[in-house]
């Protein structure tokens, strides 16, 4: 046990404190409250993811690669399409199809692809969004674009493009740089 202080330790303790007020405590501030929870999906989005996982064909390469698109015709060897998908081949043009209607889009793609035939490009960049307000059908140009591109006999190959070209939002596409019909579908 410590030892009891003194009279004289008390006195001078006292004498030392005399003029000290306490402090007054506040209470902290209360944080702002909570918003309430939101459920992610509702059931209505829940049924529809369902019914597409139910009803959509599992063999489209589109659904089974996820998010990023990835297309090459029999014949393109795997080294063209990593350069394609690293960025490597120098975009010579690009068009961005942000805004407009499928039929306008498609119309759009298909002008673009016809120009930049008859001019011997080789590698074009497609900016067709990623379909942030599309709401839960998911991005509708996107699968447009990869409809038309897949019926285009010049179209070699494509993929999604690198984070900085806009990723999952754009498609680097190679043509065919011999002499072909454009428009075969």
């Amino acid at each position: 046990m410590s030892p009891k202080p003194d009279e004289d330790d008390i006195h001078l303790f006292r004498e030392a404190v005399r003029d000290v007020k306490p402090l007054t405590q506040e209470a902290p501030p209360s944080p702002p409250p909570r918003p309430p929870p939101r459920a992610r999906f509702t059931r209505a989005d829940r049924h529809a993811v369902l019914q597409e996982s139910l009803y959509t064909d599992v063999g489209d390469p589109e659904l089974a690669s996820g998010e990023e698109l990835v297309f090459a015709r029999d014949g393109v060897q795997h080294g063209v399409l990593r350069k394609l998908r690293r960025g490597q081949y120098r975009v010579q043009a690009e068009i961005d199809l942000h805004g407009l209607t499928v039929p306008e889009a498609k119309e759009e793609l298909r002008s673009f692809l016809a120009d930049s035939l008859e001019r011997h490009f080789r590698c074009v960049r497609i900016i067709h969004g990623k379909g942030l307000r599309s709401g839960h059908r998911g991005p509708v140009l996107k699968g447009a674009v990869s409809s038309v591109l897949r019926r285009v006999g010049p179209v070699l190959a494509y993929v999604s493009a690198r984070q900085v070209d806009g990723g999952t939002g754009a498609l680097y596409v190679l043509l065919a740089t011999w002499p072909v019909n454009p428009t075969r579908r």
